[in-house]
């Protein structure tokens, strides 16, 4: 049974036949008699053809038509016009003032509020909250290796693999190097390194090594001293209180400076801070007082009674009863880890309450117990208090775990800051090493 294909003619046989292949691809092809073609034809034409598909391969038995390009008739000429071109501007209104569609269905004119027929009061055209300074976004701590360098350059090259070794992870990082040496050592049948020597050398090197780590720190503060993090500023000053970096001469001018800086910044950046809470309210944009209220630049320090009862009134207030679900989730979220928590309240709860809206209020109920008593919400005794929401990171499409559920993103590493413990220092070991440790110094050189 033939079956039709589109075929092109590749070449042109002295003997009559033709050869071809499939149009458009390199298999299959063939061979054809040159009597079944027309005289125009010529390399390169496609063919429209009957074939017989057979054990032996593909026979061509007609030729039904070819390709021929239909060229269009029905074009349309442009004529050219004497006319001057006048090109057609349009303007379009704000779209603060721009009529809202429900507007146009309900018959009112250009978004103004009113009372619709069945006597309740509609909102009005949204408005956009004014936008707030914004304070330049403060610089992460970048420290150079300028002195540890110094420190490593000046060691024996024995004693430099080791020092390296500290600066990565400090003693523990030895003791777990010295072992998977001689376990590889073990095994080949080679004598051991004797550890106990290795770590006091070690321990000697550890002193030098955290004043040059924390020089390093030091200097990077100090250039941004006006513009760094406040917890990478709090933790340089507070490492700087280590016995080991406190009793070095090089250290206690810088040292005195970093803790002069600390106590500037945080005087300023506390002003600020209560400054941009005010703007907030000011503008009523509730929700972002309620979240920087809740980030004090300076730890224990109170916040102002008179500004902390303008933004309790100002959050109440936020909360009305017709608000969407949503408006009251954001408003209890952003309150519940503020200072005014215990103080906010509502005049009313929504006649419907939203399942969302319930489930955040007793979630939230020991920090807002005013708003759990008016949704019913009992607060167990002694309960403990909720923490913030963890952000979830947004999926990109097909990109779900297993269970086709969004994953949530890691959490920030928290910054210990002024809470932070430094690390251990040992106490200074004996001048003098033992003879098989010296002897061993050559061999931790890959250490």
């Amino acid at each position: 049974m033939s079956r039709r294909i589109e075929i092109e003619l590749t070449s042109s046989r002295p003997d009559g036949t033709w050869t071809w292949r499939a149009a458009g691809a390199r298999e299959p092809k063939g061979v054809l008699d040159g009597s079944m073609l027309a005289s125009a034809n010529k390399v390169g034409d496609v063919l429209k053809v009957d074939a017989d598909f057979d054990v032996d391969g593909i026979s061509i038995v007609a030729i039904v038509a070819g390709k021929e390009r239909v060229e269009k008739t029905n074009r349309l000429e442009l004529l050219a016009s004497d006319k001057p071109f006048k090109p057609v501007i349009e303007t379009k209104a704000p779209r603060s003032e721009r009529p809202r569609r429900d507007d146009k269905r309900r018959g009112r004119p250009d978004g103004a509020s009113g009372v619709d027929a069945d006597g309740k009061k509609r909102r009005g055209p949204f408005t956009p909250p004014p936008e707030l300074p914004q304070r330049p976004k403060a610089k992460r701590l970048k420290p150079g290796r300028v002195h540890r360098n110094e420190v490593l350059a000046s060691l024996p090259e024995a004693q430099r693999a080791i020092a390296e070794r500290v600066l990565q992870g400090g003693i523990p990082a030895v003791r777990t190097a010295v072992a998977d040496q001689n376990k590889v050592l073990a095994a080949e049948g080679k004598e051991v390194i004797p550890a106990d020597g290795l770590v006091t050398m070690a321990e000697n090197l550890l002193p030098k090594l955290r004043v040059a780590e924390w020089l390093d720190r030091a200097d990077a503060a100090a250039d941004d001293l006006d513009t760094l993090d406040l917890r990478d500023l709090r933790s340089v000053v507070t490492s700087g209180d280590d016995p080991a970096i406190a009793r070095d001469e090089s250290t206690r001018e810088i040292a005195a400076r970093l803790k002069a800086g600390l106590a500037a910044r945080q005087e300023k950046d506390h002003a600020e801070w209560l400054s941009d809470i005010d703007a907030a309210i000011g503008v009523g944009r509730v929700v972002r007082a309620l979240k920087l209220s809740s980030q004090p630049p300076k730890a224990g320090a109170r916040f102002p009674a008179e500004l902390s009862a303008r933004l309790a009134a100002a959050a109440s207030s936020a909360l009305e009863v017709d608000a969407p679900a949503d408006r009251w989730v954001a408003m209890l979220e952003a309150a519940a880890f503020s200072p005014i928590r215990g103080q906010l309240d509502a005049a009313a709860i929504p006649a419907v309450v939203a399942p969302e809206l319930l489930a955040c209020v007793t979630r939230l109920a020991p920090a807002i117990p005013k708003i759990a008593a008016k949704f019913g919400v009992v607060v167990a005794p002694g309960a403990a208090m909720p923490r913030p929401l963890r952000p979830t990171r947004p999926v990109e499409k097909g990109k779900n775990d297993k269970r086709g559920e969004r994953r949530p993103a890691r959490g920030a590493r928290p910054n210990a800051g002024a809470g932070e413990k430094p690390r251990s220092v040992q106490a200074d070991a004996a001048e003098s090493n033992t003879e098989k440790t010296e002897s061993a110094e050559v061999k931790v050189e890959n250490v």
